[in-house]
């Protein structure tokens, strides 16, 4: 492995980590303070550290399967690989789903994410970039337009029991309903597969890159501001809401995320930025910010590696450290103490990193290499059975 390559790997794996810790210090730290104004931690990575993760997964996946263009058999091994990955991780977030856990598992619609994906496989880093602007869009109207008629899981995580149980509402939480719903987050995969499609050591595109995720986050953000305010959104959103919140209430809303009964009815709801709506002017904008951490990622990461090695280190493996901090979370401990809790799972996770890595001789975690063995098996039945 050349060293540009190890260098651009380390960027991408510190960006893994970056989200990594992002989603701990969401899980973990208080959303709002003694004055219930969102607190520093909220306003960062509420939304944008999760986002974070579907890029690089996106880019991870391209990455894989670079030899699949060279020939119908190499498509349908990466093909397959792929639907053996989605299967691993279905199957692990179903199963924490099981577990009382206060937060939600992003495992299983990070599954069915990847099953959307492999039909596109095959595609160009431009229509995967067109791919990405139509799921952001058209995508995400469309959930907006069929989610209220749909059954849901009423804010409770997918699982194998209401998989038997309430299959029809698991797999439309799964796809449209849910905490991250599967069809307008392929805009943050597809985005990724695109990048992976190119020279990732390439300065110029780390800079066009970052510039791309810059103008978007705060195009955005200054877009949605001027349509709320002065055009008049804000104020048709209070009146269309009046009979369940008031403007606080709706204040609160744009701030923390949007309650389960509020009418979606009006069209000024695409615009706003509120956390986790999966709505047009929130996925654009949270798609910015993951574009512009990983740029600054790659950058730092190819030019002086060993600033971002102990992230690189933590994100190598964060299946594994994400399982292990979920069932964490389950044993209710350090709850009263989030400052604390926080640093020792941020500390533990490194920590185990180094050991895993040191003592296995591993550059991947446990979880990450029984799902890579798994695919890795998958590819080579596919291969035999094409050839």
């Amino acid at each position: 492995m050349s060293q540009d390559l190890q260098r651009r790997i380390t960027g991408i794996d510190a960006a893994r980590g970056i989200a990594l810790m992002g989603m701990l210090a969401i899980h973990v730290m208080p959303q709002f303070n003694d004055d219930f104004e969102p607190t520093l931690v909220w306003q960062v990575a509420s939304g944008t550290s999760a986002a974070l993760f579907a890029l690089l997964a996106g880019v991870g996946l391209s990455l894989g399967s670079k030899s699949a263009t060279q020939s119908a058999a190499q498509l349908a091994g990466a093909r397959a690989s792929l639907a053996a990955r989605a299967g691993f991780i279905l199957g692990l977030g179903l199963v924490l789903g099981l577990i009382d856990i206060p937060a939600f598992v992003i495992l299983s619609y990070y599954a069915v994410m990847f099953a959307l994906a492999i039909p596109l496989l095959h595609l160009k880093s431009t229509s995967l970039a067109f791919a990405s602007l139509g799921f952001a869009t058209v995508g995400s109207i469309f959930t907006w337009l069929i989610s209220p008629s749909l059954p849901g899981l009423d804010g409770i995580d997918p699982s194998l029991s209401t998989l038997f149980a309430e299959p029809g509402a698991t797999l439309s939480s799964l796809l449209f309903t849910g905490a991250y719903p599967a069809v307008p987050w392929m805009s943050f995969v597809c985005a990724g597969m695109a990048l992976g499609k190119l020279d990732l050591r390439s300065r110029d595109l780390q800079l066009r890159m970052g510039l791309t995720g810059l103008v978007l986050w705060l195009g955005s953000w200054a877009l949605s501001a001027l349509l709320l305010g002065p055009l008049g959104g804000k104020a048709a959103l209070i009146y269309s809401t009046a009979r369940v919140l008031d403007s606080e209430e709706l204040n609160e809303a744009l701030v923390f995320g949007l309650p389960d009964e509020v009418p979606l009815d009006s069209l000024w709801w695409l615009v706003t930025l509120s956390p986790h709506s999966d709505l047009v002017f929130e996925l654009l904008n949270t798609l910015g910010v993951a574009l512009l951490v990983l740029s600054i990622a790659l950058l730092i990461g190819q030019r002086v590696p060993w600033l971002l090695r102990p992230l690189a280190i933590v994100g190598s493996m964060t299946l594994s450290i994400y399982t292990l901090h979920l069932l964490f979370l389950a044993t209710g401990v350090g709850v009263e103490h989030p400052m604390a809790s926080f640093w020792l799972q941020i500390l533990g996770s490194l920590l185990l990193a180094v050991l895993w890595r040191n003592i296995s001789g591993l550059a991947q975690g446990p979880l990450e290499h029984v799902t890579s063995a798994l695919a890795g098996k998958a590819k080579g039945r596919a291969l035999v059975r094409k050839g």
